[in-house]
C-alpha cells in the first residue's frame, strides 16, 4: 500500500471512530427518550442509529484490515447492514399500527430534540468526510457509509420537525407522520444498499 493510500485509510479510521462514538450516543439517547415519551419517531430513529452503528463498526473493521494489508470482503459488511435495515421496516410499521389501534399519544421530549439537533449538526460533516476519503482512496464501504450518514441527516430533520411540533404546539400526531417519513428513508436506504451489493 502506498503512503498516500495508508494516510487515507488512517483518515477513514479516524472518521469512523468519531462516527461510532456519535452513533452510540445517538442510539442510546433516542431509544431512551423514545421509550419514555412513547415516541415512535424517536424509537425508529434510534433503531436506525443502531444499524448505522453496526455499519460503522463493519466499515471500521474493513479499514483496519486494509491498513494491515489483509484480504477483505467488502460485501459482507453491506449484506449484514442491508438485512438489518429490511428487518427494521416491519418493526416500525407494526409500531405505527399498534399506536394507532391503542391510541398511544407521543409526549414531548426535550432530550429527543437535543439528539435530533446534534444529528442535524454532526451528520453532514461525517457524510462529507466519508465521501471525500472514500472517493479519494477508492474505499467503497466508506463511500456507501457516507450515503447512510446523509440519510441519517434527513431523518433527523424529519424527527426534529415532529418533536418541535409536539413540544411547541402539542400536536402529538405529527410524531406518527415523522415516523412514516423515517420509514420511507429507511426503505430507500435499504434498497440503495441492495443495489450496491448486486453491482
Amino acid at each position: 500500500m502506498s503512503e498516500q493510500s495508508s494516510e487515507l485509510v488512517r483518515r477513514g479510521l479516524m472518521i469512523e471512530y468519531l462516527s461510532l462514538v456519535w452513533m452510540g450516543v445517538e442510539s442510546v439517547v433516542a431509544l431512551w427518550a423514545g421509550f419514555w415519551a412513547s415516541s415512535l419517531a424517536l424509537l425508529a430513529f434510534g433503531g436506525d442509529s443502531i444499524i448505522e452503528l453496526i455499519s460503522s463498526w463493519t466499515v471500521l473493521m474493513y479499514l483496519r484490515r486494509r491498513e494491515k494489508a489483509q484480504t477483505v470482503d467488502e460485501q459482507k459488511a453491506e449484506r449484514v447492514t442491508t438485512l438489518l435495515l429490511f428487518l427494521l421496516v416491519p418493526t416500525i410499521a407494526l409500531g405505527l399500527v399498534y399506536s394507532y389501534l391503542t391510541g398511544v399519544k407521543a409526549e414531548s421530549s426535550v432530550l429527543g430534540i437535543g439528539v435530533a439537533v446534534g444529528s442535524v449538526i454532526i451528520m453532514p460533516f461525517l457524510a462529507v468526510e466519508k465521501k471525500r476519503i472514500g472517493a479519494k482512496g477508492n474505499l467503497l464501504p466508506l463511500s456507501i457509509d457516507a450515503v447512510e450518514s446523509w440519510t441519517c441527516f434527513f431523518m433527523s430533520i424529519a424527527l426534529l420537525g415532529g418533536l418541535l411540533a409536539n413540544y411547541l404546539w402539542n400536536v402529538w400526531w405529527v410524531d406518527s407522520v415523522a415516523a412514516c417519513a423515517i420509514l420511507v428513508f429507511i426503505l430507500r436506504e435499504a434498497f440503495d444498499a441492495l443495489k450496491e451489493i448486486r453491482k
